[in-house]
């Protein structure tokens, strides 16, 4: 099997989004990144964000040098309200005044037991993986609405609905982002709208690029056999903001190689 990097490298082109824009939050590597490169090479015109500048716009270079079209805009989203809104203008001006798609994927995953949680991490938690994505569909839901067009997709984790002994206040965040889903869906469906969780399995990014023998572990008696790789999940996320998937709403896609859904017990 290709790895990912080789896999992102050699995409394929097609017109399913062209025409269309996208923001993309977190997407200067990991699955952010992903999403980005599989969302341009199918002729949407992405922004991508991320907060160091210079691994942003390496990430648009790709883009670009594979024949898409993508735009860097730098913020930190966990810094305040007003910085997520600001981020929401700037990126809408770099699109043209338009955005079509949103992909709330940005956020912070310590996986600590819970005594050991600082409060920093607390509310880096709360301030990224949960009221960043608010702010952000508050920001930018309404114009899409208006339009009748529109889809979001919220990026969440396997983890959301499996009891594992640390990163409680992850998991919960991630618990909270499915409701959203299902929140919003509900919300802003009968405009044209539509709004679907991703959820990603036990997946080799590089920010848990010190964990690949945990990782081998936990998908070794999966379906799959192995960890997911970023554009495992951004293939998926493509497919829900196509019109391929334009009765989906409100839905949960696990893409986890079988890891919430089964137990395979090697023989003895």
């Amino acid at each position: 099997m290709q790895s990912n990097e080789q896999t992102l490298s050699a995409l394929p082109r097609d017109a399913r989004l062209a025409g269309r824009t996208a923001v993309v939050t977190g997407s200067s590597s990991g699955i952010g990144e992903a999403v980005a490169r599989v969302l341009a090479s199918s002729g949407a015109e992405v922004v991508v964000h991320g907060r160091d500048a210079a691994r942003t716009e390496a990430v648009v270079a790709a883009i670009r040098a594979d024949g898409g079209t993508a735009h860097a805009v730098t913020a930190d989203l966990g810094a305040s309200p007003d910085a997520v809104r600001d981020f929401a203008r700037e990126a809408t001006a770099a699109l043209g005044g338009r955005v079509d798609v949103l992909v709330n994927n940005a956020g912070v995953y310590p996986a600590g037991p819970t005594a050991a949680t600082s409060d920093a991490e607390l509310e880096a938690v709360w301030a990224l993986n949960i009221r960043a994505p608010h702010v952000l569909v508050g920001a930018l839901a309404p114009a899409m609405a208006e339009r009748g067009s529109g889809a979001i997709v919220t990026v969440g984790s396997w983890m959301a609905r499996t009891g594992v002994p640390f990163g409680a206040v992850y998991t919960a965040s991630k618990a909270a982002t499915e409701q959203f889903t299902r929140t919003w869906a509900a919300e802003y469906g009968r405009s044209g709208v539509r709004v679907n969780t991703v959820a990603p399995g036990a997946t080799s990014t590089p920010g848990n690029a010190g964990a690949e023998e945990a990782l081998a572990a936990m998908t070794a008696t999966t379906p799959a056999g192995r960890p997911v790789r970023p554009v495992d999940i951004a293939t998926a996320v493509r497919w829900v903001v196509t019109d391929e998937a334009a009765f989906v709403q409100g839905a949960l896609l696990d893409v986890d190689g079988g890891l919430s859904a089964t137990r395979y017990l090697q023989p003895a």
